[in-house]
């Protein structure tokens, strides 16, 4: 399926040899394994780790599911805001998803829920094993003042983060642009942002082999440094 025509990012498209590394990272099996609610409670460092944060009910669970390819592997809740854990998956040995709680739900909009945002910090500051932060958000709806706030958080932190779009499937091209612009733009007024932002869709795969593909390049980054 050619999605260049409504894909504004076409222009930073990994390479084949990157996208099949991709294809085959995740076509490894997937498995959870832990899940912590508290900091003392997480895992022993291993395997390099990718985070997903967004906001509740940006999609997160079902990004989770398209990049696997495993429909339950993330439960895709009707409920926003009711995962309040950290969950971690195991991706063939090689790197590890962790699935961060949703932020910004039911609260007042200039503040981040102080829960998440205590074991939140905690874990992003002090992890050695992550490698990278994606941040979601919503291609359908205006940036959050929760999302700058998480931004925020992440540069204080000092933890390098990429932004990628999600529902991509329901916005008209022109807005989908302006929208990808916007992006490309707050990510390059914040230090700790990765400059390239990824368009998806969990409905169409719009976006989901060039996700793959950049985490399959910090695997590979990881192995080099190694």
């Amino acid at each position: 399926m050619d999605h260049h025509a409504a894909d504004p990012t076409a222009e930073t498209e990994p390479g084949a040899d990157l996208i099949e590394a991709g294809r085959l990272l995740f076509a490894a099996e997937c498995r959870f394994f832990h899940a912590a609610q508290r900091l003392e409670a997480l895992p022993p460092p291993s395997a390099p780790e990718i985070a997903f944060a967004g906001r509740s009910n940006v999609g997160k669970s079902s990004l989770l599911n398209a990049l696997t390819g495993r429909h339950a592997l993330a439960r895709v809740s009707a409920q926003p805001g009711r995962t309040r854990q950290l969950n971690f998956f195991d991706l063939g040995g090689r790197i590890t998803l962790v699935d961060m709680p949703g932020y910004g739900y039911a609260q007042p909009p200039k503040s981040v829920k102080a829960d998440w945002q205590e074991l939140m910090f905690d874990y992003l500051r002090g992890r050695p094993t992550l490698s990278r932060t994606l941040l979601l958000l919503d291609a359908r709806v205006e940036v959050k003042p929760s999302d700058l706030a998480v931004m925020e958080l992440l540069g204080r932190a000092a933890v390098t983060f990429q932004l990628a779009l999600t529902k991509a499937d329901g916005v008209k091209p022109a807005s989908l642009d302006r929208k990808y612009q916007d992006s490309r733009d707050l990510a390059r007024a914040h230090p700790a942002a990765h400059p390239d932002v990824i368009v998806t869709s969990s409905q169409t795969g719009q976006g989901i082999p060039e996700l793959r593909a950049a985490i399959a390049g910090l695997t590979l980054t990881r192995q080099i440094e190694g």
